[in-house]
């Protein structure tokens, strides 16, 4: 795992000891960051299941202006402080325990992004989706970016959000939403 582009390029981040926590690969995480271009440029970002911090590390390293990360997990919460700090970015970054629909309570502002990425199978997508989109802006728009398993297809609109791009990487899907109102 490593930082892909941006101030943080060629960063090697720590990875999980086998403790449940599933970071996303690196070709999967470039497919995302080549969805959504541009608008990451000083958007602020929620991390939900932020597991080793990748994405959200991935979000400030190309210019997002603030990240949220949210996860239950102690051991997940230290591994993305150590890649934080490892990459210079823990002055742009709050780390946030909760569940994935509480941490919207927490974030200052609408958030511009959501990584959305619950363990495989669970029934956190469409609360979180839910969630998001009673934080996000109406007339700003944002997108929720949903990691999920190939064979999880999403409907074309949840909760506000309508879907703009659904990707597979073998096992991984990624889909792609945009807020609505």
């Amino acid at each position: 795992m490593r930082v892909i582009a941006g101030d943080a390029k060629g960063k090697k981040l720590f990875s999980p000891d086998g403790s449940g926590i599933r970071p996303t690969s690196d070709k999967v995480k470039g497919a995302i960051f080549n969805m959504i271009g541009a608008q990451i440029a000083d958007a602020v970002v929620v991390d939900l299941f932020a597991g080793s911090g990748g994405l959200g590390i991935e979000a400030l390293s190309r210019g997002a202006r603030r990240c949220y990360f949210c996860d239950n997990s102690a051991k997940a919460r230290a591994l993305i402080e150590k890649n934080l700090a490892h990459c210079g970015m823990t002055d742009r970054a709050v780390m946030l325990r909760c569940d994935g629909k509480a941490a919207f309570g927490m974030v200052e502002g609408a958030p511009d992004i959501v990584f959305l990425d619950p363990p495989y199978g669970s029934a956190w997508y469409e609360d979180c989706l839910r969630a998001a989109g009673a934080a996000m802006d109406a007339e700003a728009g944002g997108f929720v970016i949903a990691e999920h398993s190939a064979a999880l297809p999403f409907p074309d609109e949840v909760s506000g959000f309508v879907k703009i791009k659904e990707k597979r990487y073998g096992s991984t899907g990624v889909t792609v939403f945009s807020y609505e109102g």
